[in-house]
């Protein structure tokens, strides 16, 4: 039974989503139904605003790492950038971003830092970098990307959701691995508990404001890597203000998935992302699906 204080989670599927590049007016439906149903709003509008400001510098942290195959790709945060621009913020005061330049344009995104309209850069582009002090909370040290740490006032969570050989799943929250310098240090133990530290460090706590899960294609096994025998067409975006329930949504469904195909559950492989329980002891979200509520609906 859930109860009256559970954290709303909306997933959004569409009809009829072709296999390729989404259309960029299906997205902008799917994006403005998941804004307006999470929101309570009547007005998609309105429920965009509720979350962001007009003086709002918004971040939206993508992952890029996957290629063209499995990243956040432009047909999808482009079309909420342009949305955000549109109604919400300055179109300059919108940043799509990840770790490199390399690896954003190797996801097929055309790199801009021109202002009066969505920019698209990496940490590593001249001038920006990593910050200068190292940020040390609970079990971690790490320089964080300018970008999250003095550009931008709002932050997004953008990601691919995927089955991950070492946390279990790599969602929302372990997005954030791209916006330090050393994600390889916090591996160890199923990512347990360095990807709620890491989200919970001022620079990303301080900042995130919506997760939003790409599970238009989900890597459900062999994960993050693409391999095609093991990644399934979902069609879905899934939305939430609650981090943890978030990717505790999107746990769920890779588990669905799994059990689709006879393969066993994470938990039974050793690798249950056991990092989610870790976030919700700090206070970061509910983990517990008796406390989630989960709205589904089509466009």
């Amino acid at each position: 039974m859930v109860g009256m204080d559970a954290s709303r989670i909306v997933m959004i599927r569409a009809k009829g989503l072709p296999a390729g590049d989404a259309p960029p007016g299906t997205i902008r439906r799917m994006v403005e139904a998941g804004i307006r149903i999470l929101t309570g709003e009547g007005d998609p509008n309105a429920g965009l605003r509720r979350l962001f400001g007009p003086g709002d510098v918004v971040g939206i942290k993508i992952n890029a790492i996957g290629g063209k195959l499995l990243s956040t790709r432009p047909d999808v945060s482009l079309p909420l950038a342009s949305w955000l621009a549109e109604k919400a913020v300055k179109p300059g005061n919108v940043i799509v971003w990840d770790r490199t330049n390399r690896e954003l344009k190797a996801a097929g995104y055309r790199l801009s830092s021109e202002g009066g309209r969505p920019r698209v850069f990496g940490t590593d582009t001249s001038g920006i970098g990593y910050g200068r002090e190292l940020v040390v909370h609970r079990d971690i040290g790490s320089l964080f990307s300018s970008i999250q740490e003095n550009y931008v006032t709002a932050s997004i969570s953008l990601a691919v959701l995927k089955d991950h050989g070492m946390a279990g799943v790599t969602a929302g929250m372990k997005n954030y691995f791209g916006a330090i310098h050393n994600p390889n240090k916090y591996h160890d133990g199923r990512c347990d508990p360095y990807v709620a530290q890491v989200f919970d460090a001022p620079p990303v706590k301080g900042r995130h404001r919506l997760t939003i899960l790409d599970a238009l294609t989900v890597q459900y096994h062999r994960g993050p890597s693409y391999h095609p025998s093991w990644a399934e067409r979902v069609g879905a975006l899934v939305f939430g203000t609650d981090p943890v329930a978030t990717d505790a949504v999107g746990w769920r469904l890779i588990e669905s998935l799994r059990a689709k195909k006879g393969l066993p559950s994470l938990a039974e492989e050793g690798r249950e992302p056991s990092y989610l329980a870790a976030a919700e002891k700090l206070g970061l979200g509910t983990a517990d699906p008796d406390r989630i509520s989960l709205v589904e609906a089509e466009v």
